[in-house]
């Protein structure tokens, strides 16, 4: 096996594990694990989600006896410094965690493992800015040390460094034990008639009747939590948007609160409108998972629901209890958000449906097209991964967009060149640079005098373009005024230089905030 190779030979290489969802590439990069074990090396793990830890972690005890170190947010204070401490007089063996485990000092370091590196929380973008899988690599580079990429969607950096052949690829283009993959078909909700507040078209309503009566389960999925993300008043048009933040306030019925997924901030719910005055006029706009789940109660009475979403899962424990309850067949649709999407085994999981599957295509941002393909393909890998076959519905607004049209042809490598062909055409990552600068202040006119502070300052270098400043599309975050730059460079640039020379050359005062963002995520 060429992980198990790399382990023992040492030295720098990236080795990107490349396997559809169920080909068993957990249990295929374990064996290098074993074979650093072996070799008296420690080893880090990355996984993208806390909560998919406590499953890990159950399949890694069950493969080598004991338990890793684990190290993330949900970890006590001091189990946190304890590890820290293992870590550094090498007691820790193997330390499993989030983003945040590249910075433990580990003496021996031998293997890195990157589990889902495509995964977006792999960016940091609050505070100090960096991309946890390329921080990986380097780390890896700088102790000489074998890493393992590890996705069935491999971002598209990673398939242009092994097209360039900077990374090794290793495939795994089959399921384990032979099981098919799914069937997936494209549901046109433009020719479907949908009853007043119902979200679920006709084929997927009987598709769910079909395979509950069948006996197995369904994953129905929508990447939006809460009851609806927006809610207003009927008689006088009044939305209610978060103080803080320029965002609406998402309603959950289970809370009966209206919540700010940016910054926080909470309210319940009126009882009345706080504008007209008008009572029984807020009506909610759109759907949430957990408006889903009531239809679903409604068609179905007799099914069993349950809810996998972030913020009613309290750790990696909750996350892993729910998991066992499903693969024990206590419930029989399961409506979750993208934390279902991840390395979860049902065996009797044969229907996924995905109620919005345009939603992730919305926003601007230039990963757009690649992370829904990314959602959509690890999501429906859920269906179908023991001896049932699976099926897959994708309810769309817009069948004939390429990501929809590549979910339904399975073809993956086509959508890629597709994909690559446009960002090197625009000079967009990974074939050009992208750097973003945003100005936060708690005074609107503080931001715009720092922004035309840096505009005139900003550099005129050949291959290299200043886009702004302009206010953000979240023009005030958790009580701040934004402004944003973009600035667009060739490959040949020394981006981080002439960022260092521009900014040396403006002084801002000492109430704005200024972040610098290399390759940016989010444009908001």
């Amino acid at each position: 096996m060429r992980l198990v190779e790399r382990v023992r030979e040492g030295g720098f290489s990236v080795t990107v594990l490349d396997g559809v969802t169920g080909s068993g590439k957990t249990e295929t990069y374990f064996a290098a694990i074993a074979a650093a074990l072996a070799a008296g090396r420690q080893v880090l793990v990355l996984l993208p989600e806390i909560a998919l830890g406590a499953q890990w972690l159950d399949r890694f005890k069950r493969r080598f006896g004991a338990l890793p170190a684990e190290w993330h947010s949900d970890v006590s204070q001091s189990t946190r410094r304890d590890t820290w401490r293992a870590v550094a007089s090498g007691r820790a063996r193997i330390v499993v965690g989030a983003r945040s485990g590249l910075f433990l000092p580990f003496p021996e370091l031998g293997l890195v493992i990157v589990d889902e590196e495509h995964d977006a929380s792999y960016k940091q973008e609050d505070g100090v800015a960096y991309q946890a899988r390329d921080m990986a690599v380097l780390r890896a580079s700088i102790a000489e040390i074998p890493i393992v990429l590890v996705s069935a969607t491999p971002s598209l950096e990673t398939v242009v460094n092994v097209a360039r052949g900077r990374y090794e690829r290793v495939h795994l283009p089959r399921r384990h034990a032979e099981a098919s993959l799914p069937k997936i078909d494209l549901v046109d909700m433009r020719g479907q008639r949908l009853e007043p507040g119902r979200f679920l078209s006709p084929p997927l309503v009987a598709a769910v009747g079909e395979t509950l009566a069948a006996g197995e389960q369904v994953l129905l999925f929508l990447n939006r939590r809460g009851y609806a993300p927006l809610t207003l008043c009927r008689a006088c048009g009044h939305r209610f948007q978060c103080p803080n933040c320029t965002a609406w306030l998402v309603e959950h019925r289970f809370t009966a609160r209206l919540i700010c997924h940016h910054c926080g901030y909470s309210a319940p719910v009126p009882a009345l409108c706080p504008e007209c005055l008008a009572t029984g006029a807020l009506v909610p706009c759109g759907p949430g998972v957990e408006r889903l789940q009531e239809e679903v109660a409604a068609r179905f009475p007799e099914a069993r629901t349950a809810l996998m979403v972030s913020d009613l899962l309290m750790g990696p424990r909750a996350a892993a209890e729910l998991a066992d309850a499903m693969v024990a067949h206590r419930y029989d649709v399961l409506i979750g958000t993208q934390i279902v999407a991840k390395g979860h085994h049902f065996p009797m999981l044969t229907l996924v449906g995905v109620v919005d599957a345009d939603l992730g295509l919305i926003g601007g941002d230039l990963r757009a097209t690649e992370r829904t393909y990314q959602l959509l393909h690890q999501v429906a890998g859920r269906a179908g991964r023991a001896e049932r076959p699976g099926r897959v519905l994708l309810q769309t607004y817009m069948p004939e967009q390429p990501v929809m049209q590549a979910l339904a042809a399975g073809d993956r490598d086509r959508f890629l060149e597709a994909e690559a062909a446009a960002r090197r055409e625009a000079g967009l990552p990974p074939f050009g640079r992208l750097a973003a600068l945003i100005v936060s202040a708690g005074d609107p006119e503080a931001a715009d005098f720092a922004s035309r502070a840096l505009a005139r300052a900003a550099p005129q270098l050949p291959g290299l373009a200043v886009l702004g400043p302009a206010p953000a599309p979240l023009a005030i975050l958790r009580g701040r005024h934004r402004r944003r730059f973009l600035v667009k460079a060739e490959r040949g640039v020394n981006l981080q230089a002439a960022l260092r020379d521009w900014l040396g050359r403006v002084r801002v005062s000492g109430s704005v905030r200024l972040q610098v963002d290399i390759d940016p995520y989010s444009f908001l």
